[in-house]
């Protein structure tokens, strides 16, 4: 009986986290700018309102109730345990403060639309600090409740389990096994031919819808749209995906919603009976990251996605014969693997890609601390850019530290996630590859259903069941480690 109420609460909950996340979503894509303030609370009090529900003074009986219950099933149990952590997690926190920094990212992140495209730091980091302080007061609340470090605290919110102490030496090897590897690869990298066409945006939309539908994106139960910043949104049975188009570079976009469909495809094929419940949820974000990866970097960056896509890709565009080699899946396989040192980490290529990240974890450890001040923070990345990346970002801050909206929405903990995800990726896809030896050969024929298949069976259905640890023991046979990632970009790039 207890263990129903908190399943009807949580249900509840869970109505209103959704319309959180579409109105988070038509905040990004379609409210107009002077919506801001309005937007900001009306979000404020779906917060206010969500932690009330989860820190009713009921809840500690119900728990203590529910957990002497008999015969609960295996999900009810998982469940459970969600909902206890989510109680407690809430608790840690005063309402206020939950209200004062959900207005206050909002504020900074609609603001940081406008200022990065002005490269007006000046004009943001006075919002930017008064985030970064709220956040601050968060992680301590959260560290003093759970007995950890307060970025410990924070990276927990996104990937349970995970805090500095596993993450560490993960990202100490990677950067001492990347910067080699990437000049080895840079100097016997031939230059693939340039794509000198432009392409409008209508052409690169149309291309990415056909693509989605292809690999098996439910439109009945999702949509793509445009945005400053690509992101997956939405609810699992309205599942919103973005992208922003550079007419220069198809194929960045592209790639950018193929990134955002992996995210989509796990999002709509998490447990159906268990919608709206902690247990029914992604397994963390770093999984989730997993997931889109996979599908961007392990599949769609593959030579026999390329030989399925390249007469896909001509068609939708408009290509005319004269310009079939430039098109050709030679061509735009060199184009999607190529290798270089850049300034955007969405565009950055999956060797470089985990510096951009492991600048990211450095300074927003600083950050957090104190130890960087927000107004010193331009500084401080362009020397950790010229450090990992020999590019130097000073007096460009809308493609330095103003370039991903993470921290002006009060995203702290968030950037580890995407490289722990590239290393998933790589480990679950090749056991999926060795488990299924003609998956990639599916792939090349557009045939996408026997690898959504396993992800379904092994990832996708498994909700929140259990850990990020226990799934990759279960699916692999083995916890985290960089050892097939390795092999991946070895394989991939030392061969080409």
């Amino acid at each position: 009986m207890s263990y129903q109420r908190l399943h009807d609460k949580y249900r509840e909950i869970g109505d209103l986290e959704h319309a959180q996340a579409i109105l988070g979503w038509d905040e990004a894509v379609l409210m107009s700018p002077m919506g801001c303030t309005s937007r900001a609370n009306s979000l404020a009090t779906l917060s206010a309102l969500v932690h009330r529900y989860k820190t009713a003074s009921e809840n500690e009986v119900l728990l203590k109730s529910a957990f002497k219950e008999k015969f609960l099933t295996e999900w009810q149990q998982a469940n459970l345990l969600h909902i206890e952590r989510s109680c407690r997690i809430a608790s840690a926190v005063p309402e206020d403060l939950v209200v004062a920094l959900s207005k206050a990212c909002s504020e900074c992140e609609q603001l940081w639309r406008v200022k990065r495209a002005e490269n007006d730091w000046q004009g943001i980091y006075p919002s930017l600090t008064e985030v970064i302080q709220l956040t601050r007061e968060k992680a301590n609340y959260l560290a003093d409740a759970a007995g950890m470090s307060a970025y410990d605290a924070l990276i927990d919110l996104y990937q349970p389990g995970m805090g500095q102490a596993k993450i560490d030496p993960i990202f100490a090897e990677l950067a001492n096994f990347l910067p080699t590897l990437v000049d080895t690869v840079l100097e016997g990298q031939c230059a693939p031919l340039p794509f000198e066409k432009k392409i409008g945006k209508e052409k690169q939309k149309a291309l990415a819808l056909t693509l989605m539908r292809r690999i098996g994106f439910a439109f009945d139960r999702g949509r793509l749209d445009t945005s400053h910043h690509p992101f997956c949104g939405g609810v699992p049975d309205d599942t919103r995906i973005t992208t922003r188009y550079n007419e220069a570079k198809f194929l960045e976009s592209l790639m950018g919603v193929l990134h955002e469909t992996g995210h989509a495809l796990y999002e709509q094929g998490l447990p159906s009976d268990w919608r709206g419940q902690p247990v029914g949820e992604a397994l963390g974000m770093a999984i989730h990251e997993s997931q889109s990866l996979l599908m961007e970097m392990q599949v769609c960056r593959s030579r026999e996605f390329m030989d399925f896509a390249a007469p896909i890709i001509r068609h939708e565009l408009g290509i005319q014969e004269a310009d079939s080699t430039i098109f050709g899946a030679d061509n735009l396989y060199a184009h999607s693997i190529k290798v270089e040192r850049s300034l955007i980490r969405v565009d950055a290529d999956e060797m470089t890609y985990p510096l951009h990240v492991i600048l990211r974890y450095e300074i927003e450890k600083q950050l957090l601390s104190g130890e960087l001040e927000v107004k010193h923070l331009p500084e401080l990345w362009s020397e950790k850019m010229t450090r990992y990346l020999g590019l130097s970002t000073l007096g460009n801050d809308g493609d330095g530290c103003m370039q991903d909206v993470h921290w002006y929405a009060g995203l702290i903990g968030y950037f580890p996630t995407y490289s722990l995800g590239a290393i998933s990726a790589a480990q679950i896809f090749a056991c999926a590859v060795k488990e299924d030896t003609h998956l990639l050969s599916d792939v090349g024929q557009g045939d996408f259903q026997p690898l959504l298949t396993w992800l379904g069976k092994h990832v996708h259905s498994k909700g929140s069941l259990v850990s990020a640890d226990q799934l990759m023991k279960a699916v692999t046979g083995e916890t985290l480690n960089t050892t097939a990632f390795k092999q991946h970009l070895q394989a991939r790039y030392l061969s080409s």
